[in-house]
């Protein structure tokens, strides 16, 4: 013969239920017992007192009577919207609410929370505990590789194989979430800030004026779509007190790197050329335009086009993001000279050795292929 009595946790709810306007039917429904259960219980009549859940939801989340009021406003009728207001939340809440335990008709308010309950309390692994997901996240970190480069390339890598990818987000969280340990702590040094908080940035040069400067708005109309390669952008970056220097070249479409090695200074002169030996380097076709700022280190920029025949343009003052390509590749090179260091201390061969690591790095806006791959794929073309 089943069972026709109801527990007292079950009996307490029933009533609440019952006050809020529900059926019979629906209190059955939701309580998971059969209609003759909840007759019979209301022939004993209500229970007195209540019983205060086992688990309460922390601040901001909701709450059993909330979810109870959901299930009621459903049974009448009400929207999405109006149950919001009723409550006092985002009618983007209910509506998840909603969707993620069985909708408009197959709502259930017990088992809306149990659900919550166990989503809570249960444990979530992470996909950077061990095996060659790991082997190969901390690999690339240790090329000084960043989170979204990683993730990026692992998609691009193993197309086909789900348990190699992981978000750029799970990375970081591997390094910095404290007492997690799937990720050593030491590989946080890695990343390209060196630090897990970012900080205002921008800090303009105070520059004088430059003799016969070609302003940016008369370059070709093909730099700035970036469809004809050999077109670059130049800067210097600095070492502690500003006493040493490494000049940087970036290819706008393919994101190519040359490092100027300035072991004697920045003056006009020896910039202009360390700039002309390294573009002397470069196929005909991949040696068409330069851009720089107004600094001072290029008042030669008149002989460094004499002797290469690659004419240099000028950015707006204070306006780094005409130069966006060598800005984010000299926020890159951060990671392997350091502000605040000095850079003279760095040989010609230590700057080809940190050349080569950052042309072969995969970059998002080259589809996770890197540089080199990029560059000799237009040799190739040209050639």
């Amino acid at each position: 013969m089943p069972q026709t009595f109801l527990t007292k946790v079950q009996r307490q709810r029933a009533w609440r239920l019952k006050n809020r306007g529900l059926s019979q039917r629906e209190i059955a429904r939701e309580l998971g017992c059969t209609l003759e259960q909840i007759r019979v219980h209301k022939r004993r009549g209500p229970e007195p007192g209540t019983r205060r859940a086992a688990w309460t939801p922390r601040p901001g989340r909701l709450t059993a009577e909330d979810r109870e009021r959901i299930l009621v406003g459903l049974g009448r009728g009400d929207s999405m919207s109006a149950i919001a207001r009723e409550l006092g939340r985002a009618p983007s809440t209910v509506t998840r609410e909603v969707k993620a335990n069985g909708g408009v008709k197959g709502y259930g308010a017990r088992r809306a929370h149990s659900r919550a309950e166990r989503a809570t309390r249960r444990p979530k692994p992470c996909k950077l505990d061990a095996g060659p997901l790991l082997d190969q996240v901390t690999a690339w970190l240790l090329e000084l590789w960043s989170p979204e480069e990683i993730a990026g390339r692992l998609r691009d890598q193993f197309p086909d194989d789900p348990m190699m990818h992981v978000s750029h987000e799970t990375i970081y969280q591997s390094l910095f979430v404290q007492g997690r340990g799937e990720l050593r702590r030491e590989l946080a040094r890695c990343l390209r800030s060196g630090r897990t908080q970012r900080r205002p940035q921008g800090r303009s040069k105070k520059v004088g004026q430059l003799q016969d400067m070609v302003n940016i708005s008369e370059r070709p109309q093909e730099v700035d779509d970036r469809a004809v390669p050999g077109h670059w952008e130049g800067d210097l970056i600095l070492g502690k007190g500003g006493k040493s220097s490494v000049g940087t070249l970036v290819e706008r479409s393919t994101r190519f790197v040359l490092l100027l090695h300035l072991p004697d200074g920045r003056s006009p002169a020896l910039v202009a050329s360390a700039m002309s030996k390294a573009i002397k380097t470069l196929p005909k076709e991949l040696a068409r335009s330069v851009t720089w700022d107004q600094g001072k280190e290029m008042a030669m920029h008149r002989t460094f086009t004499v002797k290469t025949g690659v004419p240099v343009y000028f950015c707006d003052p204070h306006s780094p993001w005409q130069r966006g390509s060598n800005e984010n590749t000299n926020g890159l090179l951060r990671q392997y000279l350091p502000k605040g260091t000095d850079l003279s201390v760095h040989s010609a061969a230590d700057l080809r050795r940190i050349q080569r690591s950052l042309n072969g790095r995969p970059r998002e806006t080259l589809g996770w292929k890197n540089p080199e791959e990029k560059l000799t794929e237009l040799i190739a073309l040209t050639g």
